[in-house]
């Protein structure tokens, strides 16, 4: 609880007790008792009186503040004395509520504010100093030891460890990293010493661009929310407007009418008509679905986006690195008069030179240690290959093109993916197969879409058609598109959406720099974090930090699961308060009863939108 909180909470605690003094002990001369519920007043009340005041001199008449004032003193006029300290305790306990629901709200996006670094320890001189992360320069290492923050993005030069990345991805399962692997600022170093060479400025990294995107989510306004301030801006002068003529019409047209009883019918009026619960409670659920992503791993720029999320119709999906993996790696090895070991061996060898990331997953297959002396006269084929002489032997590795350039008789692979042909001393070894896998995840997802009444799932891609139609029958996709250029991507978004209804969204999921223009044209731009680019996580409008497809399943049903909520809490608010608005006119409610209405709906409403924090518990799969 903060110091604000104990305060007011204080001051309820203690008007309340100067108000059950005056209620129990009936204090004489009645003068007494009413000095008691003064005090209580102005000791609970104090504030909110001078608020009004303050907002009246600005030029802001008609705000709940102005609504509590006007009708507690009004009560103290006609001698109401207990019912005006209730009504301004109850909204105070009101108030209480949700200050509490705002700063519980606050601290599960502030876990997240979290990740901000407090310092880099830089190599300068040859030796280290601790600086402002905003000083490092590009190129320099710095040094993270056990139990700190990665202050900046960059490359593990020295060092291994396991880092935990639950500020940035959601996922508990920590990561290892060690020489060569790239690192992002935001996680928490947990064992190891590892020296970084510094790869983008602080303002450019990835710790930097989340505090950014979620520090401004909420000036994006969702359609809800910008009708319930566009509503309270007309509601609160239309009330005190009626509330005016209710206290002053009646008794002089209507005959034997008491002034002082409808002066408290408007009173009571003026009370319930607050439209606290409904100011308060709407942004408070955006806010709440937007810390709840975060918990997540699920960025999003604004509640105009949450709420978005929900009318998903049509889901159009990159290949490579958003329902692939996005690295080649090697699927099947066919020895033939040779073993697996001996064949991954000569090819290994034989691209050892090469930075290609078919030669690359090669090695890696390998995965041992290449003697450099035994490879010797290496020479790339463009557009075919390499030779090379490997412990004194002649090794070919590349496509069918070189296999029949070299007249070598070789057995033709019907596989999908990228085929690489081996042969030695000019005679065929066999083939291993080279491709980028399908996601674990993908699987899940694409299933999970459906579930969520997804209407279509479509995917574009610049890779090889009979790659392309692979994944997408394994998938299960209602549609694929091969072989296209970044300007095509933006075609067929353009014909998709054509293709969905009026309320309907269209998501578009990609990580690749070429993705940035579909991802600006979609209803919503969706962005792999983990494996995508600057540009994309920039034009999208959702970054999904763990590079799960599935994420934006999450996503769509906690904006379902929000606008529940917000919805609930509209018609609640609202069927209460107009309820209790014309019992007061005719007189059968008390202010008693307007107290419930406008702080017990809005307290409900606030504990009602407070829910969307409890993910785990509704979050099933």
């Amino acid at each position: 609880m903060t110091s604000k909180m104990k305060r007011q909470l204080f001051k309820i605690i203690f008007s309340f007790l100067f108000m059950v003094i005056s209620l129990i002990l009936k204090i004489e001369p009645d003068i007494y008792s009413k000095i008691l519920f003064v005090i209580a007043y102005l000791i609970v009340g104090y504030d909110i009186v001078m608020k009004a005041f303050r907002n009246i001199l600005k030029g802001k008449v008609f705000d709940e503040n102005f609504l509590m004032t006007i009708a507690t003193l009004g009560a103290f006029a006609i001698g109401e004395f207990e019912e005006a300290v209730a009504v301004m305790l109850f909204y105070q306990v009101g108030e209480l509520f949700q200050s509490y629901a705002v700063d519980k709200s606050r601290k599960s996006v502030a876990s997240l504010m979290d990740i901000r670094p407090d310092y880099a320890n830089v190599y300068r001189e040859e030796k280290t100093e601790r600086v402002d992360p905003e000083d490092v320069n590009i190129g320099e290492v710095i040094l993270i030891k056990p139990g700190e923050k990665i202050p900046l993005d960059g490359k593990v030069v020295e060092g291994e460890s396991l880092l935990n990345t639950l500020a940035l991805t959601g996922e508990a399962v920590p990561r290892r990293v060690s020489i060569g692997d790239e690192v992002l600022s935001g996680c928490l170093n947990q064992d190891g010493t590892l020296k970084i060479q510094v790869e983008k400025q602080f303002e450019e990294s990835t710790v930097s661009k989340i505090l950014d995107l979620v520090e401004n989510a909420s000036s994006r306004k969702s359609k809800s929310e910008n009708f319930i301030s566009k509503f309270a801006k007309y509601y609160t002068p239309i009330v005190v407007i009626i509330a005016v003529f209710l206290a002053f019409l009646p008794p002089l047209i209507i005959q034997d009418a008491i002034f002082s009883d409808w002066l408290y019918r408007a009173l009571s009026f003026l009370v319930v008509s607050c439209p606290c619960a409904l100011v308060i409670s709407i942004p408070l659920s955006f806010f709440g679905g937007i810390g709840a992503a975060s918990k997540m791993g699920i960025l999003i720029k604004g509640s105009n986006y949450l709420e978005a999320l929900a009318n998903t119709e049509i889901i159009v999906c990159d290949k490579t690195g958003t329902l692939t993996e996005g690295v080649f790696k090697v699927q099947k090895v066919i020895p033939i008069g040779c073993s697996e070991k001996e064949l991954l061996k000569y090819a290994a060898m034989a691209e050892s030179y090469s930075l290609h990331p078919i030669s690359i997953s090669l090695r890696e297959a390998y995965d041992k240690d290449i003697n450099e002396k035994l490879v010797t006269k290496t020479k790339e084929i463009s557009g075919k290959g390499v030779f090379a002489k490997v412990d004194g032997k002649e090794v070919l590795v590349g496509n069918e093109k070189l296999m029949d350039d070299e007249k070598i008789k070789f057995t033709r692979s019907e596989e999908l993916g990228t085929v690489v042909y081996v042969a030695v001393d000019k005679k065929f070894c066999g083939s291993i197969l080279i491709s980028d896998k399908i996601k674990e995840d993908s699987y899940t997802a694409t299933k999970e879409f459906k579930k969520n009444h997804v209407e279509k799932v479509v995917m574009l891609t610049g890779d090889h058609e009979n790659i392309s139609k692979s994944v997408a029958e394994k998938l299960n996709l209602d549609e694929y598109h091969a072989e296209l250029l970044p300007q095509d991507k933006v075609s067929w978004v353009e014909k998709l959406m054509t293709q969905k209804s009026a309320s309907g969204k269209l998501i578009f999921v990609g990580d690749g720099i070429n993705d940035a223009p579909v991802l600006a044209l979609s209803d919503i731009g969706v962005a792999m974090g983990g494996l995508g680019s600057d540009a994309a996580i920039e034009a999208a409008d959702v970054v999904i930090m763990t590079d799960q497809p599935s994420k934006i399943v999450d996503a769509i049903m906690l904006s379902k699961k929000t606008m529940r909520i917000v919805k609930q809490n509209i018609i609640f608010a609202i069927l209460i308060k107009i309820a209790v608005l014309i019992l007061s006119a005719f007189g059968i409610a008390t202010m008693w009863a307007a107290v419930f209405a406008d702080v017990g709906v809005s307290i409900l409403a606030i504990l009602n939108a407070l829910r969307i924090l409890r993910v785990k518990n509704w979050i099933k799969r």
